[in-house]
């Protein structure tokens, strides 16, 4: 709570969670509009416009961490957010499966410039460094419950309303979100320890390679992908084709994916107090193949029935739950403080990377050649990842020293200072 009495950093993570929100229903939205424009092919332009998505990711958030301490940060968070409202308001119009591409392509470099620029104004907002941790906490923790909670919203809103609504409501939420930014005092932005640009582009993915864990982060996030991709892409397909369920019910099985990452996050703290990082990401992992394989298993069998399915989507999001949740807390015990923003901003374009390889197999593959054929491709990469990470990150790694390495002494109090005094 202290934390949320900054008020700079309550407007401000305020308006991130509002744009993560209405990212998250955009999502939703968007693959129903696929499947009203296209039908059985919804997969395919779901797959290609969440590529884009993921292209986006990669190229544009690396440059605009490198770019953003030369920008006023206000107003280009405040034009990000104008630009996706503006966007988003213009999806419903759309006739023709390229609109869809094209707006989606604005949309998500918007997006993927939102968040570096964010990460890199809350040092400058919270000073305090225990504060400023539980700040990269929160933020991450909103990431969670946006999974969570889009979809149910989602769900809840297309029992009394079509669609297109949903883009009326999140055009809304961006522009609430921009209102927000521009209540924000945000100082100007320090000049970046790295001379070249490209330099702290790379910094970031530098401490990736040479660092074990981290590489072993790097295999998990693509069974995070593998997986993900399955439950983000086809579900719309799947649901509707396959089970023969309405709008509302696609909705409705992407929140029982929610609902296994919210019971997860539920106990993933004080499991975490009691087991390392380590073994509850590879259990995640463990999990995640798992339900690629059942879902292909589900599929082949011809036993994929509305029970199993939306129990493999909430053993997904369980296992995408135990990989996600622990990975802050892996990335700040790897660094020290300085290094924080840059591996964080790695960590968003090495993640969205893996999910830039799965999406078109879930899309195109799946829509070509079918889902078991796409899914058995996917649940292959989840296992391979799994595997990797068990090699990269060994596991005894001093993670406990680097901890301490990377966590600041904390402070003397009154007291043991003028006890010291007396002493001396």
């Amino acid at each position: 709570m202290r934390l949320f009495a900054i008020r700079d950093y309550r407007h401000l993570f305020g308006a991130q969670v509002i744009a993560l929100f209405g990212t998250g229903l955009t999502t939703v939205a968007l693959g129903l509009l696929a499947y009203d424009l296209a039908g059985p092919r919804a997969g395919l332009v779901l797959g290609t416009a969440l590529t884009i998505k993921m292209v986006m990711y990669v190229v544009i958030a690396p440059l605009a961490a490198a770019y953003v301490d030369r920008l006023p940060r206000r107003t280009f968070l405040f034009v990000l957010d104008a630009v996706r409202g503006t966007v988003v308001l213009a999806l419903p119009l759309v006739t023709e499966v390229w609109h869809i591409y094209v707006l989606i392509g604005l949309l998500q470099a918007a997006s993927a410039a939102f968040t570096p620029t964010f990460q890199a104004v809350i040092p400058d907002i919270v000073t305090d460094e225990a504060d400023y941790t539980r700040a990269l906490s929160a933020s991450q923790v909103a990431s969670t419950m946006e999974s969570l909670l889009s979809p149910v919203l989602a769900a809840v809103a297309l029992t009394f309303l079509s669609f297109d609504r949903l883009f009326l409501g999140t055009s809304a939420g961006f522009l609430v979100s921009a209102l927000l930014v521009l209540s924000t005092r945000i100082p100007d932005a320090r000049p970046s320890g790295h001379t070249n640009a490209w330099d702290k582009v790379a910094a970031g993915v530098r401490t990736f390679f040479r660092t074990p864990r981290l590489r072993g982060v790097m295999a998990l996030d693509l069974v995070v992908a593998a997986a993900g991709s399955i439950v983000v892409v086809n579900t719309v397909n799947h649901v509707r084709d396959e089970l023969g369920g309405s709008q509302s019910d696609v909705a409705w099985m992407l929140a029982a994916s929610g609902t296994g990452t919210l019971l997860a996050a539920l106990a993933l703290p004080r499991v975490l107090d009691r087991i390392s990082a380590r073994t509850v990401m590879m259990t995640g992992a463990g999990v995640l193949v798992a339900g690629t394989t059942a879902a292909v298993t589900l599929l082949a069998s011809g036993l994929g029935t509305w029970t199993g399915t939306a129990v493999t989507w909430a053993m997904t999001g369980v296992g995408m739950a135990l990989i996600i949740t622990p990975t802050g807390k892996v990335l700040r015990g790897s660094v020290g403080r300085n290094a924080i923003p840059e591996v964080f901003a790695a960590q968003f374009s090495l993640s969205h990377l893996a999910w830039l390889i799965t999406y078109p197999i879930a899309g195109w593959l799946g829509t070509n050649a079918g889902f078991v054929l796409a899914w058995s491709v996917l649940a292959v990469l989840a296992g391979a990842g799994a595997v990797a990470a068990l090699l990269l990150w060994p596991r005894h790694d001093a993670q406990e020293a680097l901890t301490e390495l990377a966590t600041p002494a904390p402070r003397k109090s009154r007291t043991d200072r003028s006890t010291l005094a007396k002493a001396a």
